[in-house]
């Protein structure tokens, strides 16, 4: 699949869009912190604030990363939030859903990204104007 990376810069249309994804995914990993938080403190198990303040810290992680994509490291991030997102599935199970809607958002934003990053770098040289 062209345009899977894992690090290295993006073209403008895939970052955005991969940032889009990052930035509705820190809404969705932050309810399942809120999530987490609830299942412990009906359980009464003692890691309550614990999984509230990951859940929150991955959240906060996301908008970070979704600023970042413009740079080298910001695809690397990404990868990264897919991962703890899924791993996140010990503690909430439902978690595994989310973490596999984003993860094919995101896999379809680099790789449909990539090439219509490559459509507009075409189109940008065909309607350039004869250097005389």
């Amino acid at each position: 699949m062209a345009g899977l990376v894992f690090f290295g810069k993006l073209g403008k249309f895939t970052w955005r869009m991969c940032a889009a994804v990052l930035a509705a995914q820190s809404i969705a990993v932050f309810f399942g912190a809120l999530v987490a938080r609830g299942i412990a403190v009906a359980d009464s198990s003692g890691a309550a604030t614990a999984y509230l303040l990951v859940g929150s810290g991955l959240a906060v992680l996301c908008v970070v990363a979704a600023a970042a994509m413009r740079s080298a490291v910001g695809v690397t991030l990404g990868w990264l939030i897919q991962v703890a997102t899924f791993a996140a599935t010990a503690v909430v199970p439902l978690m595994g859903l989310v973490g596999v809607i984003f993860a094919t958002l995101w896999v379809l934003c680099l790789v449909q990204g990539h090439r219509i990053d490559e459509l507009q770098r075409a189109h940008a040289q065909d309607s350039a104007p004869p250097s005389a």
